[in-house]
């Protein structure tokens, strides 16, 4: 008889492997909790929940059609209840999309031949488009957007902001908010805003769960060598689906990437898939500071190595002051414990 119950001890459970192997899939990783379904003592599906993103959903081929789907989602809606949630998202493979909106999910947006972002439950991405959309009220047109991490701000990305800025009468720029950086968001927002004060048509927002969140994207969903293209398609899918018609977006800027082939792929990814929507995409040449190419990596790396005067060179003054102050004396010590 198929019951439910907790997989312990999933990085040493040689069957769950052998079941996601199956289904092109990998270990979800820092997951909050899972569900495996049992024959017995066999492992015959499984399903993991990181915040409320349902991951790593698979049922071996022998017991598909017997209702096991439905079985594994209600758990892991149980498991997402008892911790507070009433909206649940899957990203899933688009030969699956059909099954889980048969259960009740909602698509958001469609990444083919990626993935398919879905959604059920309380909330919705309407609800992220609305707030948007309160933020476009009376903006000028045509309007822009960047999203950045800024980790942390420097002049480069100050350069790729003024252009913009330049060149339309309206900027929105779309601070990632998941912290998975080594400077948290609180800051590094709070950076871009103090970065770009002086800019009077620029608009710094928040991306939510929406914007280059491994929520919307989970590494362990397709294969390594493929992932930046995918992590790019998913991106340019909620962007024309979601962000752009709700902020009344005509153009996307992003910078080139000199240094990283996955950046690379997934600027090549915006460039293929947002213009047949309708968003422009500007590609900008990255700037320089004494002929080296201006990144937010190379100033983690001089923060590693206590270059300071190096650092003074890349960063606006209002980055400078809050890596020279106490605030920022954690994060340097973390990243150089890191090394």
């Amino acid at each position: 008889m198929i019951h439910t119950e907790k997989i312990f001890r999933p990085d040493r459970n040689p069957r769950l492997q052998e079941l996601l192997t199956r289904f092109d899939l990998t270990l979800p990783e820092n997951t909050d909790d899972n569900v495996g379904l049992y024959d017995g003592d066999q492992l015959v599906g499984c399903g993991f929940l990181k915040g409320n993103m349902f991951q790593g959903i698979a049922i071996d081929p022998a017991y598909q059609g017997e209702g096991l789907s439905a079985t594994l989602i209600s758990a892991l809606i149980q498991l997402a209840v008892q911790r507070g949630m009433t909206y649940y998202q899957i990203i899933t493979k688009p030969s699956m999309a059909t099954m889980f909106m048969n259960l009740g999910f909602r698509r958001v947006a469609d990444a083919s031949p990626y993935a398919v972002f879905l959604e059920n439950g309380a909330g919705s991405v309407a609800a992220y488009a609305k707030s948007l959309q309160e933020f476009a009220q009376g903006a000028p047109e045509p309007r822009a957007c960047l999203v950045m991490n800024c980790n942390p701000f420097t002049l480069g990305h100050r350069y790729l902001v003024e252009k913009a800025a330049a060149e339309n009468p309206w900027v929105f720029l779309l601070v990632v908010e998941e912290d998975r950086s080594e400077f948290p968001f609180a800051d590094r927002i709070r950076l871009v805003r103090e970065g770009v004060r002086d800019l009077p048509n620029v608009q710094v927002l928040s991306g939510g769960d929406y914007v280059i969140s491994s929520r919307t994207f989970p590494a362990y969903f397709t294969r390594q060598e493929s992932l930046s293209a995918a992590q790019g398609a998913m991106d340019a899918a909620v962007f024309a689906a979601v962000v752009a018609p709700a902020l009344g977006v005509a153009r996307r800027y992003v910078g080139t990437e000199p240094f990283s082939a996955s950046t690379a792929l997934y600027n090549e990814a915006l460039t293929e898939r947002l213009p047949p929507r309708g968003i422009e995409v500007v590609v900008v040449e990255r700037t320089s500071a004494n002929g080296e190419i201006i990144s937010a990596s190379k100033v983690r790396q001089c923060l590693r190595e206590g270059d300071w005067d190096q650092v003074k060179k890349l960063v606006p003054e209002s980055t400078w002051a809050y890596l020279r102050s106490g605030a920022a004396e954690h994060v340097i010590e973390n990243m150089k414990h890191k090394e």
